[in-house]
């Protein structure tokens, strides 16, 4: 297995996301090719010796970088050279079985569609974090790739999103629940009224367990493994459910070394709270998969450290693996509503 890593992609790196890397060749044993200003990398790889897996990552050369504030459309023209563009053109061109990176996501987004190609008849590529629930987790799809969406784009969403839940969490029949502003079929706008017939014609067909509308105040307590909405609605629930957590977390720090009795108290749930951090730690998940692209694609945090970082390309690694790709491959005609061919 060879994961290709866009190196300059992040806020901490190199260093987090060549650390990372080897993180990664050594403890699942992965090939490495790590993109980027050569020297740069070269000098971090010296930093956190990385002798004991040297034949395990290759370093290719990419001379600019992409900035988070640089245009979308920069990784296929003025910055075709970035390591982003050089690292999705090598996934195209098969010289690895996925990519990651932590850089920007209008980039990452755009440079896969270019150089990588959507899977033949899928309309829209989305991104799809994992959110902690009580259940475990659900998937998000979309949080941001899509602004605007269609019926057709969500029911195709809804699709992609059941099939990575099966294989990667493991979930035999996930279920979809449309984000809506009432759980009543006769809520929301014309077109997630349409996009609600869509899914109910899927789910009397069995082809996938859609449970309804759901409320955003559903989503924390697991009402549905695959969360479905426009990127719009997304981004605004995944930025709030964020947002909320670590509002939750300064509140419980507060209270906890309040005095030496709150002190006190805190030893003796301290467990349950690692447990509970855990969870919520983005770390711990590593990145959101890019679905509908030919290839794996993995979009780690921007922010991540090492560790977050190792675990975007164990879940790469995963995604490749899994035969996601395959299935929603051999389920587009299930997917399509327009005519074959519109894109």
């Amino acid at each position: 297995m060879k994961i290709i890593v866009d190196a300059m992609g992040g806020d901490n790196a190199p260093q987090s996301t060549v650390e990372g890397s080897v993180l990664a060749a050594r403890e699942l044993g992965v090939e490495i090719v790590l993109v980027g200003q050569e020297k740069a990398i070269l000098s971090c790889l010296e930093k956190v010796k990385s002798d004991d897996v040297a034949g395990k990552i290759e370093v290719v050369n990419a001379p600019e970088v992409i900035d988070m504030c640089d245009s979308p459309m920069s990784v296929t023209k003025e910055k075709k050279d970035s390591s982003l563009g050089v690292a999705l053109r090598l996934l195209g061109e098969g010289k690895g079985d996925a990519m990651v990176s932590g850089g920007n996501t209008g980039a990452v987004l755009v440079g896969s569609t270019m150089y990588v190609k959507r899977i033949r008849g899928i309309r829209r590529a989305a991104l799809a974090p994992i959110l902690p629930t009580d259940k475990g987790g659900a998937l998000l799809i979309d949080c941001g790739a899509n602004v605007e969406c269609t019926p057709e784009y969500l029911l195709q969403f809804a699709y992609m999103g059941s099939f990575y839940c099966q294989k990667q969490m493991k979930i035999a029949s996930p279920r979809i629940g449309l984000i809506n502003n009432g759980a009543e079929e006769s809520k929301g706008t014309p077109m997630i009224k349409e996009t609600y017939g869509l899914l109910k014609q899927a789910g009397e067909a069995g082809r996938l367990n859609f449970v309804g509308n759901i409320e955003g105040r559903d989503v924390p307590f697991g009402m549905a493994d695959v969360i479905l909405c426009d990127g719009f609605t997304g981004n605004v629930l995944l930025k709030t459910y964020e947002g909320v957590g670590l509002y939750f977390v300064g509140e419980l720090k507060k209270i906890f070394f309040k005095n030496l009795g709150t002190k006190l108290a805190a030893l003796l749930v301290k467990n349950g709270l690692g447990a509970l951090k855990k969870k919520m730690d983005y770390k711990e998940v590593g990145g959101a998969p890019l679905l509908g692209i030919a290839k794996p694609v993995i979009k780690a945090h921007g922010s991540s450290d090492p560790r977050a970082f190792k675990s975007a390309i164990r879940q790469a690694v995963q995604y490749a693996e899994s035969g996601i790709i395959q299935d929603i491959t051999e389920n587009i005609e299930h997917m399509t509503v327009s005519a074959p061919g519109k894109n």
